[in-house]
């Protein structure tokens, strides 16, 4: 959608006036003449320019979809991938496998192909420039200050997934001139506590000249507005209360040369505080907005079951739903790049009416430790269900009629698949489980597709390139419009824009922080019942009084974290946020050390199919692996910049 339309065009110039963008010596840059200064003069001439130069800005956006680039994919442990090959080499997958290095790091958002000091440099030269009444002639007012809201808040942004990965960063406030000197340019990492600040407080004023909504539905959908703004702050302050940035010694030796200490080794529940309430002001402005947690209201016959997994899926794959506070329209093509797209990558070949399709790749999949992170249908998890026993979940059993809507009638499957949520059917897909699609055979629940997926049936490998390792399909990222062609390597389906930020996000987000700050309250309980009743579940205090081995679990604020905790691992799954949960709350040490096991996808009988096997042994090193090295060459140009720790 936004492209880098004029980046081309003064390279030159933006390179020698980048400064900390690039965080090196200025001995790159000292000869270089800024023939093209007047090319940036000329973007900021007309509306028509600078709004290509607003597009640039928007372009650094990280493709937080793409199935092996997106570091919420396969930088963790939720989704994996077959084997090393042609798609597979030399990607974010290799920081999940622990190839991550400082000499050429994988996903590197400092200075790399995907750089995001260079956004920001960007960003800096249009908000100079804009924020210039006498340039831009022809740019409206009330134009003129959505615009530097908008790339105030993108500026914000990059700092905050910089942040993000790397924990305290420098602060590129402005686009140094020329004429910087060295030292002006060989800038040092500011403090975790000052970055968080200067995040939230430009977003503060970004939200301040940001629509509520959008207006130009046709032409303007993804731009930024109020509501998103907002949001993010709440997910930074929540990010920097957590257990990774708040009170955490593991960091306290990461000072800056002149001792300048990085990380705050006290805990503040002032923090939690501050994030709760950032968290609250975002929620009443997206309610002010008009968004809702969606709910499925198309005219297809069938039963409540199905209906409420439409409505879990569709959260995610209905376009511009009512639960969609920012939406990405980066890389949303189906076809363009093959199997660089998600649905078709997360696709099984379930319909038997068409060949083999290699428009169905059938190659994200999910771990089985994902797959027993759901609750039971009674809204628990399975290790504290007093009325169900889980603990021979490969124990073999067969479906029956009552089961039929989510489970083929007949077939025989593991005791792990039976009594799950809602959201377990929803969002996933495996051997003997039904997969409901707008043309399933009758149209209706009654007739829809089954998964067959041991060795010699349908849904077992294709190729060695096309396979699922774990025997999970991740059906929830698979809109349910998807349609085989009639021809090999050809699909239908309707595109989404990836949500970058959801309601449901924003109302774990305030339980968790309201939670931290003050422990468990009826307010807490109402935001995680909001969710839970959406994915057909009852209350929280309901469910686990009623089905848990440890009813008092809620009224605690241990208990309740664990159960906010699982909570977000459930309905945010396969949307990019585990990776960010499991480090900010510091489990990534223990989930990450975890194989990444699945059922024996070689074998065709249930009692073999339904073995465990290793895939891959993951390693994380504690706390090193927490934050992305900084590239070594960029330490050994600018001596100002100290690595990070176990680098």
């Amino acid at each position: 959608m936004i492209k880098r339309l004029l980046i081309n065009k003064y390279i030159a110039f933006v390179t020698a006036a980048m400064g900390i963008a690039t965080l090196c010596g200025c001995h790159k840059y000292l000869d270089v003449v800024p023939d093209n200064v007047v090319t940036i003069d000329n973007a900021f001439t007309l509306k028509r320019e600078a709004e290509k130069y607003l597009f640039t800005c928007y372009s650094y956006l990280p493709m937080e979809n793409h199935p092996y680039l997106s570091l919420g994919f396969v930088a963790g442990d939720e989704c994996w991938l077959p084997r090393d090959g042609v798609f597979f080499n030399n990607t974010v997958w290799d920081i999940a496998k622990g190839n991550q290095n400082k000499v050429n790091p994988f996903a590197n958002y400092w200075d790399g192909t995907y750089g995001l000091y260079a956004g920001i440099r960007d960003c800096n030269i249009f908000l100079q420039n804009v924020s210039d009444p006498k340039k831009v002639y022809d740019l409206e007012s009330d134009l003129r200050t959505r615009w530097l809201g908008e790339v105030e808040f993108l500026k914000a942004y990059y700092h905050f997934y910089l942040l993000r990965n790397y924990g305290p960063i420098p602060i590129a406030d402005v686009a140094l001139p020329i004429s910087s000197t060295p030292d002006q340019v060989r800038v040092k990492r500011a403090p975790v506590d000052s970055v968080v600040n200067y995040i939230a407080n430009l977003l503060d004023n970004a939200a301040e000249k940001l629509p509520m909504k959008i207006t130009d539905v046709a032409n303007e959908t993804g731009r930024i507005t109020k509501p998103i703004a907002l949001a993010v702050k709440a997910r930074l302050l929540v990010m920097a209360a957590s257990p990774l940035f708040n009170g955490n010694s593991d960091f306290a030796s990461l000072k800056n040369d002149d001792g300048q200490a990085l990380f705050s080794s006290a805990y503040s529940v002032e923090k939690w505080q501050r994030a709760a309430a950032a968290a609250k002001q975002a929620i009443e402005v997206a309610n002010q907005a008009g968004f809702e947690l969606y709910k499925f209201t198309g005219l297809n016959k069938m039963t409540d079951t199905t209906r409420t997994q439409m409505s879990i899926r569709n959260a995610v794959c209905e376009r511009w739903n009512s639960e969609l506070i920012w939406g990405s329209t980066k890389n949303v093509s189906l076809t363009a790049q093959g199997p660089d797209y998600i649905q078709s990558i997360c696709m099984g070949q379930i319909d038997p009416r068409a060949p083999i399709n290699l428009a169905a790749y059938n190659q994200l999949c999910a771990p089985l430790k994902i797959a027993q992170t759901f609750y039971t249908d009674h809204g628990v998890p399975i290790t504290e269900d007093k009325n169900y026993n889980f603990s021979n979940f490969s124990e073999l059993r067969t479906a029956t009629n009552a089961e039929r809507f989510n489970l083929t009638e007949g077939y025989t499957t593991a005791r792990l698949n039976f009594d799950r949520e809602p959201r377990f059917y929803a969002d996933l897909a495996f051997d003997g489980s039904i997969w409901y699609m707008q043309n399933s055979i009758s149209g209706s629940d009654s007739a829809t597709y089954t998964v067959e997926a041991r060795h010699g049936q349908r849904m077992n490998e294709v190729n060695t390139d096309y396979i699922n390792m774990t025997g999970y399909w991740i059906k929830k990222l698979v809109n349910w419009k998807f349609a085989f062609s009639g021809t090999i390597n050809s699909a239908t389906s309707e595109n989404y824009p990836w949500p970058m930020f959801r309601l449901a996000d924003l109302y774990l987000l305030y339980a968790e922080a309201l939670n931290e700050a003050s422990g468990p309250s009826t307010e807490v309980y109402q935001y995680l019942d909001k969710v839970r009743e959406r994915a057909g579940l009852k209350g929280v205090q309901f469910s686990w009084n009623q089905y848990s081995t440890s009813p008092e679990k809620p009224s605690s604020k241990d208990g309740l974290r664990s159960i906010i905790h699982q909570e977000r691992l459930i309905e945010m799954a396969f949307e990019g946020s585990r990776l960010w949960d499991l480090r900010r709350w510091k489990d990534a040490a223990t989930e990450l050390n975890k194989p990444i096991t699945g059922w024996d996808r070689t074998q065709g009988a249930p009692a073999d199919y339904y073995r465990v096997v290793n895939i891959f042994s993951q390693k994380f090193i504690a706390p090193r692996d927490y934050f992305w090295p900084i590239r070594e060459y960029e330490i050994s140009v600018n001596p100002k910049l100290v690595q990070n720790t176990g680098w």
